[in-house]
């Protein structure tokens, strides 16, 4: 692969990371405009699917045929179930964190599908990554640190998810970047339909109130969401299937600081020094990450 090549590649994955890092603020708009997270996830991602399913024509019979496909389109959905859900509900920052503890699954991700066996750095990394963790659920006075509240949990699962995600757009590099895109809407659309109408039979959660659907505030606001996460999933698949997942991991970390500075700014968070010593151990671990040197067998 060429420098020009690789540095296309970087500035993919930052796009991607600037898209999701501010994504949060039209989610918290659909949903004080009466959307759950769900449904307001299916009303951007409809749209997308849409649009790449009739740009992508051809490559339906792939999708549909390909079982790490399927994986994939079922990984990126539930990764955006998780994530929008908790970042319209919790605090920005804590779910930011949370969710980029992706760097240390990674780590035994990569072993298991790619082969790649990890190095006593790599667990070093691991350790920090999840000490990293620990501060950010501690609470003073409240014993051992677990979750806070829902957004938390939703956030870790979604960070796990993610770091499948990238591997899989690994694993599933042959297969055409139009595939692949289409997999990753495809997944957000079905895993949201099913899970939100789920809540519905279940009695957990409510249809849109008619007023909110007959507002035309939040179509503007969905369809700019919409368009922005086209542009970034191109982006993202287009980097991370030619960088190792320690490469994309470290060069995604740029969405902490996307959404910190824009949720901190928008009164959407609160930043804590004990947050902030998180921080550092989550994103040590994830640079860590980056300077290790790949195997012969991994590098791109």
């Amino acid at each position: 692969m060429s420098v020009f090549e690789k540095r296309w590649a970087v500035i993919g994955l930052l796009i991607n990371a600037l898209v999701w890092g501010v994504s949060w603020w039209p989610l918290r708009e659909l949903h004080a405009a009466g959307f759950h997270p769900l449904w307001s996830t299916l009303l951007v991602f409809t749209p997308a699917l849409v649009f790449a399913g009739l740009w992508y024509r051809s490559a339906w019979r792939g999708v549909l045929s390909c079982g790490g496909l399927w994986a994939l389109a079922l990984a990126a959905g539930a990764t955006n179930v998780g994530f929008n859900w908790a970042v319209t509900t919790g605090d920005v920052i804590r779910v930011v964190l949370l969710f980029y503890t992706m760097p240390a699954w990674a780590v035994p991700l990569a072993w298991w599908l790619l082969g790649e066996r990890p190095t006593t750095g790599a667990l070093m990394r691991l350790v920090l990554a999840f000490v990293g963790v620990w501060l950010v659920l501690w609470e003073p006075g409240a014993g051992w640190p677990v979750p806070k509240d829902f957004a938390d949990v939703l956030a870790l699962c979604a960070g796990f998810l993610f770091a499948l995600n990238n591997v899989l757009l690994r694993r599933t590099h042959a297969r055409s970047s139009g595939e692949r895109v289409l997999a990753m809407f495809f997944g957000g659309v079905l895993l949201n339909a099913v899970v939100a109408c789920t809540g519905v039979g279940l009695g957990l959660l409510a249809w849109p109130e008619p007023d909110s659907v007959a507002s035309p505030h939040w179509m503007w606001i969905a369809a700019g969401l919409s368009g922005a996460l086209i542009a970034g999933n191109l982006a993202l698949q287009f980097g991370a299937s030619r960088l190792r997942s320690a490469t994309t991991s470290i060069i995604m970390l740029s969405e902490l600081l996307f959404a910190s500075i824009s949720s901190i700014a928008l009164g959407a968070a609160v930043f804590q020094t004990r947050i902030g010593w998180g921080a550092a151990f989550i994103v040590t671990a994830a640079v860590l990450a980056s300077l290790e040197r790949a195997p012969k067998s991994a590098q791109a």
